[in-house]
């Protein structure tokens, strides 16, 4: 087992960013303290001028395996994570076939098991039909992460718009209901009028037909039956201004029943970047304007959006480049979360601890992930240095997904990840890499 000291290094945790010694042993952060004599049997590794975060968890990826292997793999997209700083993953079932059966969602973690570099949880899927198999998915097993509702369009069957099913499914649920609300009968309407009032179709057209009407009436509709059922919903992926009237502030994020996450490319872009971009950020929901830019910022900042994360959902080049209606939605985000959000810390519309908080502390307390997500002694050492007088730049050269294509390409970060462990283990270390040992099998600590 690998041991290793790391010396005078800021260590951001739990709000405050103070210089310490952090000691890892046998997989776990052993000690924190000012001082610490370099054990024989530890490497040492000089952290000053440097930062230590809690590795980033992210809880919406689509990493595509089984079924879509030509974009992306459990392990490729692994690797981008783990060089992001990404430690850990919780990934969504529209896979082929999709995750309707438990057998299906084993066989997922059978895959990841032996191929990802991350630590790993994977989204039981649901359809109008598979209520019985959904059920489960229960509380008393401690390792899945939750359930997943696509309560808008999407593909292979997972749009689940049945009311009884949703209702029995709200009702009987013990765990995590995660949900992408976009109302599907909303977008045919808009799709249809726009289709007919401007003829071709082009991707800056996309924010108005998967509109703020889309997403709040769909959002309203799950958290009535959250709320009926005192069922714990999380929402993904806010998108608008007009949903955060939805969402409060009021109390501390472990008693909330009710949670939000925003994603990175919503904090980020807005519509005036399709001119450029066009369908590279074509994704769903969709980038709006930018005052729901603003709004979500502001929703972020006063904690009534909980957790950020990516939705890295990848596609080839080719299938991005499609006429508007036939270019597959979602962006790969996951190399690039963590120092897209230290940029905005350089920034100033950000503090660093603020941005450890949402992608770290705040997704393990969302969903009850254990002795994860801080900085704590006798926790998983799932830890990343950053250098944040280093800059790095986006390319083609190191891209890492499979697909080899970033909306952010050229973009210059004003830092660089220069270590990631994963449980104790250096994977990865300024451009070097140890794969030797895989990711754990994220569990969760649960009391109903």
């Amino acid at each position: 087992m690998e041991n290793y000291l790391i010396k005078n290094i800021t260590v951001v945790n739990e709000g405050k960013s103070l210089v310490k010694d952090v000691l890892i042993r046998n997989g776990r952060i052993e000690k924190i303290s000012d001082r610490i004599e370099t054990p024989s049997a530890a490497k040492e590794i000089n952290g000053e001028g440097k930062h230590l975060l809690p590795g980033a968890i992210d809880d919406q990826v689509h990493f595509r395996e089984p079924g879509l292997t030509h974009k992306a793999t459990i392990y490729t997209e692994s690797k981008a994570a783990v060089a992001g700083g990404v430690t850990s993953f919780m990934e969504m079932p529209n896979t082929i076939p999709p995750v309707f059966t438990q057998e299906l969602l084993e066989d997922k973690y059978d895959i990841a098991s032996g191929s990802s570099l991350a630590n790993y949880s994977f989204y039981m899927g649901t359809s109008n039909d598979n209520a019985e198999e959904v059920l489960k998915t229960n509380a008393k097993k401690n390792d899945v992460c939750g359930v997943k509702i696509f309560m808008g369009s999407s593909t292979g069957g997972l749009l689940v718009d049945n009311y009884l099913s949703l209702d029995r499914i709200f009702r009987d649920t013990n765990v995590l209901i995660a949900t992408h609300c976009e109302d599907e009968r909303i977008i045919r309407e808009n799709f249809q009028r726009i289709k007919k009032e401007r003829g071709t179709l082009k991707p800056a057209d996309h924010p108005d037909i998967r509109d703020d009407n889309a997403c709040f009436e769909s959002s309203f509709t799950a958290i009535q039956f959250a709320k009926r059922y005192d069922s714990r919903l999380h929402i993904l992926h806010i998108s608008t201004e007009k949903e955060l009237s939805l969402f409060g502030n009021f109390m501390p994020l472990q008693h909330k029943r009710i949670t939000a996450e925003v994603c990175v490319h919503h904090l980020h872009f807005t519509s005036n970047d399709y001119e450029k971009l066009g369908n590279l950020i074509k994704c769903n929901p969709a980038i709006k304007p930018y005052f729901n830019k603003e709004a979500l910022w502001n929703a972020l900042l006063d904690d009534r959006l909980d957790v950020i994360a990516t939705d890295h959902a990848p596609h080839t080049f080719e299938e991005k480049n499609e006429p508007y209606e036939k270019a597959h939605a979602g962006l790969p985000l996951v190399q690039h979360s963590l120092l897209l959000m230290l940029h905005y810390v350089k920034e100033g519309r950000i503090p660093l601890t603020k941005v450890v908080e949402k992608m770290s502390h705040a997704v393990a307390t969302c969903f009850n992930v254990s002795e994860r997500g801080f900085i704590r002694e006798g926790y998983h050492a799932d830890l990343v240095i950053a250098d944040l007088k280093q800059k790095t730049t986006v390319s083609k050269e190191n891209i890492l997904y499979k697909c080899r294509w970033s909306p952010l390409e050229r973009f210059t970060f004003p830092a660089a990840i220069t270590h990631t462990f994963i449980n104790g283990h250096l994977v990865y270390e300024n451009g070097a890499w140890n794969e030797s040992k895989k990711g754990q099998r994220l569990k969760f600590n649960r009391d109903h």
